[in-house]
């Protein structure tokens, strides 16, 4: 999975036609990359080393990492959340035999704890953003390189869509939105001008918002940092999904899952999920809460985790290169090392 804007225009001369709607195994895997592949098989092998290894694949999507996981790891079991169900029916097309090993749960991955009911596991993989199905599937609205319905929904099982919050959020809700989930500086004033132009007509389709925010973006914004439709989709598309808190939700149902020696591998594309997960593995890598009548701080060597990569790290150039998608990518590990919660 990858930020829409890493991909963006250049996605979308690589999938037009209507072959993209039924595509064999082959077509799948090399519709999708998975992104440092090599890394994560190598950070997860010590945790993966073991006796029947079970991990979570929280964001599914193609299978990309899970496929290769599995044939790395030849007792590997693998349980796999996606909340789309054409994400999951596509990754039994992929895996093929494989998909014997996996057990696929059509839920959004805060449903951790629920399905899994006391088990343990060794490794937890989160791949965050927008999947390539949801950018292959024009009708769906992720991307802003292709005219389509403002739906942005990743379960066709929710009921908000991007035109509902388009047309009926407030210049006030709306500006939250572009400026805190999409990083648009200019989010006020595109907030307004939805608001002011949807009083003639609702606002209903992709290339309707795309030729909007080229309206109020000034110029020299434009020729810089690529469409200047990336923030304002990004931002709509993790309000529709609730991604932010759905992520905050998981992570501690994810750590607490984890066996001594388990890992958990995320990558994140954009600022506000890096941020997240940052914050969420630091809690649990450091005390900093005094117990009551002693009068000085927990000593680390306490924390249930430590931290295997200390910094966030990225593709290599060469990755990029060949994988466009890998370009804003950041990815954090952590291991359990005790038991305390």
């Amino acid at each position: 999975m990858f930020a829409e804007g890493d991909l963006g225009e250049t996605h979308s001369r690589n999938v037009r036609g209507k072959g993209r709607k039924k595509m064999t195994e082959k077509s799948l895997q090399q519709q999708h990359i998975p992104v440092m592949c090599n890394r994560v098989l190598e950070l997860f092998s010590p945790a993966l080393s073991v006796s029947d290894p079970v991990l979570i694949d929280c964001t599914l999507g193609l299978a990309g990492h899970t496929e290769s996981l599995l044939k790395e790891f030849p007792s590997l079991r693998v349980i796999g959340f996606d909340r789309d169900p054409i994400a999951i029916e596509r990754a039994k097309q992929r895996l093929g035999q494989l998909s014997n090993r996996v057990e696929f749960v059509n839920e959004t991955y805060d449903q951790i704890e629920n399905v899994l009911d006391g088990r343990k596991v060794n490794g937890v993989l989160f791949d965050l953003g927008v999947s390539s199905i949801q950018l292959d599937e024009a009708n769906r609205g992720f991307s802003y390189a292709q005219d389509a319905p403002l739906d942005m929904r990743m379960s066709s099982k929710d009921l908000l869509t991007a035109a509902q919050i388009l047309n009926t959020y407030d210049v006030k809700e709306l500006t939250y939105i572009l400026s805190t989930y999409g990083e648009e500086k200019f989010a006020k004033r595109i907030a307004q001008e939805l608001v002011k132009r949807r009083s003639n007509k609702p606002w209903e389709t992709t290339s309707e918002l795309v030729e909007l925010i080229k309206d109020v973006i000034p110029a020299p914004a434009r020729r810089t940092g690529g469409n200047p439709a990336k923030r304002t989709f990004q931002g709509l598309r993790i309000a529709v999904n609730n991604e932010l808190q759905i992520l905050e939700n998981a992570l501690p149902q994810a750590m607490a899952a984890l066996v001594v020696g388990g890992r958990i591998v995320v990558l994140s594309y954009h600022s506000l999920e890096d941020r997240i997960v940052k914050n969420a593995l630091r809690e649990k890598t450091s005390i900093i809460d005094v117990l009551p009548g002693l009068p000085v701080l927990l000593s680390k060597n306490t924390a249930p985790f430590e931290l295997v990569t200390r910094k966030a790290e990225q593709a290599s150039q060469t990755e990029i290169a060949e994988n466009p998608r890998a370009t804003s990518v950041r990815l954090r590990v952590a291991q359990r090392v005790g038991v305390a919660a």
